[in-house]
């Protein structure tokens, strides 16, 4: 599993947008990794990609016609339920 680190994070972000990163990089990459190995899903930055940016992941069918399928909110529900279970731990 390719592993997501909170630089990794940032500099996801910087290259996509100009705007700032308001929440916690450590705690976006720990929920991304949980959600990977949770969800069997071998980058961890295809969840990040979902939560923060809308895109779709590869061979998870998270989108149908733009919009997320059921298995689509079920990840994004859990990536935001580990991140404020890590936030709440730091």
């Amino acid at each position: 599993m390719k592993e997501l680190t909170s630089k990794k994070v940032e500099k996801y972000f910087k290259s996509r947008t100009d705007e700032e990163l308001k929440h916690c990089p450590d705690c976006l990459a720990a929920a991304c990794n949980d959600a990977a190995i949770k969800f069997n899903h071998d980058n961890a930055l295809d969840l990040l990609k979902l939560l923060c940016f809308n895109d779709a992941v590869p061979g998870m069918f998270t989108h149908s016609y733009g919009f997320h399928t059921a298995t689509g909110r079920n990840i994004i529900q859990t990536l935001q339920m580990k991140y404020y279970e890590h936030e709440s731990k730091s």
